[in-house]
C-alpha cells in the first residue's frame, strides 16, 4: 500500500469518530509489532529499516491531520502532537543511521502508550453532550 492509499484511508476514517480512534490504535500497534519483531532479528537490517520507515510514515499521516485546518482538537494537544512527532521524525533518523535495536524501544513504548489512550473508553461525565457517547 503506498503512502497516499495509508494516507487517504487514514483521513477518510476521521470521520467515524471513535472507530477513528480504534482505527488509529491499531495502526500504532501494528507499527510497535513490526518493530518488535524487528528487534527480535537483529540480524535483518531489511526488515529493521522497514519497521522503522512504517513507523514514521504513520507519524507524518498523523502529522499531517494534526495541521489540517479539518482537525478539531485543541489548539494545545496539537501542538503537544506535534512536539512528539518532531522528537519520533529525530530518533528515527538516528535509528536509521546507527542501526542498534534498542532505539527503538523509544519508539515501541510511546505507540504503546498513544494507542493504550486511544483505547480507553473516556467517562461519561468528561463527555460534553455535543461529543456524544
Amino acid at each position: 500500500m503506498s503512502q497516499s492509499q495509508i494516507s487517504q484511508a487514514y483521513g477518510s476514517t476521521q470521520k467515524l469518530g471513535a472507530e477513528a480512534r480504534q482505527t488509529e490504535a491499531r495502526a500504532l500497534l501494528e507499527a510497535a509489532r513490526r518493530m518488535s519483531e524487528a528487534q527480535d532479528r537483529p540480524d535483518d537490517r531489511e526488515e529493521y529499516r522497514a519497521a522503522l520507515r512504517l513507523n514514521w510514515r504513520l507519524w507524518t499521516i498523523i502529522q499531517s491531520d494534526i495541521v489540517s485546518d479539518e482537525n478539531a482538537l485543541p489548539a494545545e494537544i496539537k501542538a503537544n502532537i506535534m512536539s512528539l512527532s518532531v522528537f519520533i521524525d529525530k530518533h528515527t533518523v538516528g535509528a536509521l543511521a546507527g542501526p542498534d535495536v534498542a532505539k527503538m524501544n523509544v519508539l515501541i513504548e510511546i505507540n504503546r502508550n498513544i494507542a493504550s489512550g486511544l483505547m480507553a473508553t473516556p467517562d461519561e461525565e468528561a463527555l460534553s453532550p455535543s461529543q456524544g457517547v
